[in-house]
């Protein structure tokens, strides 16, 4: 990654045209082809940028631009449009390249998995009497997240999400149609079980028998905050 600080004007031509006036500015030339332009502000989002596939070349700098005060002009061409950025640098306070490596990616807290598995150890959380028959049924469509039995001994098909939408509920809805077909599993009832549920999702949810539940991550993890007032 080459990271710059230069005072700098930029004009990008594409589907959108637009300009940003001369100012001190981050310029960001990362290791997959992209270019971002930062301020120092706006939190993490660039002021502009050109998505990869593109190019970055110097182009020659003509008199009256160095009358101006340019010293180097960057052109960036995306390679599958002709969207353009060109970048004029008027001075430059700082160029540095680092070399990176691979990046392991981000590894996310309370992910689908990690819910699974709270839920499992906790299923009482789904209600009193309930009981863990397995994690990861298995049916023919797919694996259902959750097989428990509620305090009647009934069975019941939990899908887990960390957010909960219309699909998640039509994929628990083929899960009791094939399951309910099954005479040594029927009847089975369905919970919809997510950190965050949608309005929508849990109207479809409800007006289909499937119960919604909205799960606490760090109840689950006994981390809940008992330091509170109300």
């Amino acid at each position: 990654m080459r990271v710059v600080i230069a005072k700098c004007s930029v004009d990008y031509a594409g589907r959108l045209n637009a300009h940003l006036p001369l100012a001190t500015r981050l310029l960001m030339l990362k290791g997959d082809g992209s270019v971002l332009i930062h301020s120092d502000g706006g939190s993490y989002k660039p002021l502009n940028w050109m998505s990869p596939p593109c190019t970055l070349s110097a182009i020659e700098v003509e008199p009256d631009q160095a009358e101006a005060g340019i010293t180097e002009i960057w052109k960036v061409t995306h390679a599958k449009t002709a969207d353009l950025l060109v970048i004029n640098i008027h001075e430059m306070f700082s160029d540095t390249s680092h070399d990176l490596g691979v990046d392991p990616g981000l590894i996310k807290d309370g992910v689908e998995a990690d819910l699974q598995k709270l839920l499992a150890e906790h299923i009482e959380t789904l209600g009193e009497g309930h009981t863990l028959v397995r994690r990861e049924y298995y049916t023919a469509i797919g694996p259902v997240d959750i097989l428990a039995r509620d305090a009647m001994g009934v069975h019941v098909a939990v899908e887990l999400k960390r957010r909960g939408d219309i699909d998640g509920v039509e994929q628990l809805t083929r899960y009791l149609e094939l399951m309910n077909r099954d005479p040594l599993l029927a009847p089975v009832t369905g919970v919809f079980a997510a950190q965050e549920i949608k309005p929508q999702a849990r109207t479809l949810a409800e007006d289909r028998g499937i119960r919604c539940v909205v799960l606490d991550y760090d109840a689950l993890r006994g981390l809940a905050n008992h330091n509170t007032l109300f």
